[in-house]
């Protein structure tokens, strides 16, 4: 399965995730950057506290991470987060509800 760098702060929900990745089989390492993440084969970010930072920062290690598919996740009402990921070139952007029920699916999907 995939192994997935995952960029989020909010312990709370970070830990169902990690708990959802990792029942479907994915190795999942939580991260206060993605500065030195090298080997992964998705990358989760948590866009519903400072978005425009997270997005600038994903953005400013394109190059290292090239071939990297992101997947982004934002507060539903905040339909402005949403479209500046897509317009920085995440690859996929779900509100935070979407993630909670189908993170693991998503992840599959990306690293196939």
């Amino acid at each position: 399965m995939a192994r997935v760098a995952a960029l989020i702060p909010d312990l709370l929900f970070g830990s169902q995730v990690v708990g959802a990745l990792q029942s479907a089989g994915h190795h999942v390492a939580l991260v206060p950057t993605l500065d030195g993440v090298t080997d992964a084969d998705v990358l989760v970010v948590d866009l519903t506290a400072d978005a425009a930072a997270r997005i600038a920062h994903v953005t400013s290690v394109r190059e290292t991470l090239a071939e990297v598919p992101t997947l982004a996740f934002y507060a539903h009402v905040e339909t402005d987060v949403r479209e500046l990921a897509e317009q920085a070139g995440f690859t996929l952007v779900v509100p935070r509800s979407r993630m909670a029920r189908e993170g693991a699916a998503l992840v599959t999907r990306l690293s196939e």
